[in-house]
């Protein structure tokens, strides 16, 4: 490859990699190309297109060729998914249909540059040999990992745990006693939002349980709580339950996994405390009609419009009492005040007005506090 064709390469791909709708694109691409890749958290799929469109922008500044560095890369990404449970062939057929969005991305992009077609052909050329050497190696990390996971008891965990969580089914007596659970014991079920695979053998060592990688997260079994690193990450825990009901417990704290991650939260949080977010965050369609119908007189663009929302949150977050949000808002009550008043002649929702005669004050309020909370996360 001559120097004109290697400095084109270099800036495309390098756009490539700094382009996050890009790197988004390429992911959504697996995504759909893989159902076993769809089930792992979308940022653990952009990560793995990042670094990998980061290190072919290494590939092309090195000339065109591989060092041990970059193979390290590719390989360690084949692991990752084999620590993580997804098959081979779904894994490839994850990383082919990324491999046709990257390319159609880059044909794109270079087009826009003014890069004559001529020459986008031989890009896409360069861009193809690059993707075929990283699947190669991933394929290589994947193997060597899959070999690793069959003489660990890692591989038993996340076996036996996939089987309890996906369906409910005990496995035999010797295989649980083997991973070391008990029929006759109680557990909380634990989710995690630890995707990296050696992050999670970390943290899965100072735990009181079982614990293994389901689906692409760090989630098992706790005998109790206390020793979970509450300050590293976010765990999502349910009651002590028996064997026989920690499947129906897992999708409850993954959905309120999601709830509690999309607010920032760390720590350990109870299942239960994130119940009313999380069943309400599984109805957006339901949510938007309502926000609609009381508070389609506000505009998402507008400042104030926002600011009267937020305090009128703020308000009902804190029961209803004007001091104690006047002073999570920093604010003179006064201000609460107003602010609820003109939201109220603005949509005609009237958070500070008594309760309805004709309906439930909890569900009143409920659906207001829903609808402020779908409006504002426009």
């Amino acid at each position: 490859m001559d120097e004109r064709m290697t400095a084109i390469a270099l800036r495309v791909m390098t756009a490539l990699a700094a382009d996050e709708e890009v790197v988004a694109r390429v992911a959504a691409a697996a995504r759909r190309g893989s159902p076993d890749v769809a089930r792992l958290p979308e940022e653990e799929n952009r990560r793995h297109v990042a670094t990998l469109l980061a290190d072919g922008t290494a590939h092309l500044a090195r000339g065109g060729t591989q060092d041990a560095a970059g193979v390290s890369v590719a390989r360690a990404l084949g692991a990752d998914r084999a620590l993580q449970g997804v098959p081979i062939a779904s894994l490839l057929r994850g990383v082919y249909a990324g491999r046709t969005e990257l390319v159609r991305a880059g044909v794109e992009l270079a087009r826009g540059m003014g890069v004559a077609d001529a020459v986008i052909l031989e890009l896409v050329v360069v861009v193809d040999h690059y993707v075929a050497t990283a699947e190669r190696d991933i394929v290589g990390g994947y193997r060597a990992a899959e070999l690793d996971l069959s003489r660990t008891v890692w591989d038993l965990h996340a076996r036996v745990l996939g089987a309890l969580f996906a369906s409910g089914d005990l496995p035999g007596r010797a295989e649980l006693e083997r991973a070391g659970l008990s029929r006759a014991e109680r557990y909380h079920c634990v989710v995690t939002e630890i995707t990296d695979p050696v992050l999670a053998r970390g943290v899965e060592r100072s735990l009181d349980g079982v614990f293994g990688l389901v689906e692409g997260r760090l989630a098992g079994l706790a005998r109790r709580l206390s020793p979970l690193p509450g300050e590293e990450a976010l765990f999502v825990c349910s009651p002590a339950l028996p064997l026989a009901e920690v499947g129906r417990a897992y999708p409850a704290c993954v959905r309120a996994l999601g709830v509690a991650a999309a607010s920032g939260d760390r720590g350990v949080r109870m299942v239960a405390d994130l119940a009313v977010e999380a069943a309400l965050a599984a109805q957006p369609e339901l949510a938007a009609t309502v926000a609609g119908e009381l508070l389609g007189a506000l505009d998402p663009g507008n400042a104030f419009h926002r600011e009267l929302a937020g305090t009128a949150l703020c308000y009902l977050d804190h029961g209803r009492r004007v001091r104690a949000a006047a002073d999570a808002l920093h604010v003179h009550v006064n201000t609460v005040r107003y602010r609820l008043e003109r939201l109220a002649e603005l949509t005609g929702t009237g958070v500070h007005d008594a309760p309805r005669a004709d309906r439930s004050h909890v569900v009143d309020t409920a659906g207001t506090w829903w609808a402020l909370r779908t409006w504002l996360g426009r």
